[in-house]
């Protein structure tokens, strides 16, 4: 097992971004774990990822009626440094990181969501200064516009509608089919 490619490294950053997590003891594993519904991009992520896992997704159940659909990387040298840029105290947190393409489209397939004209990106994990920090690289590498947009009692980013364009123009060619409905037409 070498380093991990760059679009492994793109997916695993994107993935930290959204519903991701990692685990630390002697080296990090990642976790990947989202809804049934969402077979298809977990085996995506798998597929990606292989050459790191010992075995498939498979169905978890969770709480209530839900069914988690999910798998864990091995404890790997090559994701240890991930932990470390993105886990503080045990909280993950937003590290001054490049943000690629595809690294982006992980990250909107995995949080974000349509509005009328525009897209927020689901960041209410994710503490006021770390948010801050997402909207400043999303702006100085790559010309995005965002605001912090309040839902309920947490924030998430809100693209600017004339950011919008700009951000559908740089994430669409690595968003899966199925996550095309997410970006405003």
């Amino acid at each position: 097992m070498g380093s991990l490619t760059e679009t492994q490294r793109s997916i695993v950053v994107g993935t930290l971004l959204g519903d991701g997590a990692m685990r630390c003891k002697a080296n990090a594993l990642l976790e990947i774990n989202h809804s049934l519904h969402q077979k298809d991009y977990v085996d995506w992520k798998f597929q990606q990822l292989a050459d790191m896992v010992r075995s498939g997704p498979k169905p978890r159940a969770g709480n209530g009626s839900r069914v988690a659909y999910r798998f864990t990387t091995l404890s790997l040298p090559q994701l240890t440094p991930y932990f470390r840029l993105f886990y503080r105290g045990g909280q993950k947190i937003v590290p001054e990181i490049d943000l690629s393409p595809l690294a982006m489209a992980v990250w909107f397939m995995d949080d974000g969501c349509r509005s009328r004209s525009s897209a927020y990106l689901n960041t209410q994990q994710f503490h006021l200064k770390c948010q801050r920090r997402l909207m400043e690289l999303l702006d100085k590498q790559w010309d995005i516009r965002t605001t912090l947009n309040r839902d309920k009692s947490y924030y998430r980013l809100r693209i600017a509608v004339e950011s919008i364009e700009r951000f559908r123009s740089i994430i669409e060619t690595h968003m899966l089919p199925q996550f095309m409905y997410k970006l405003p037409s």
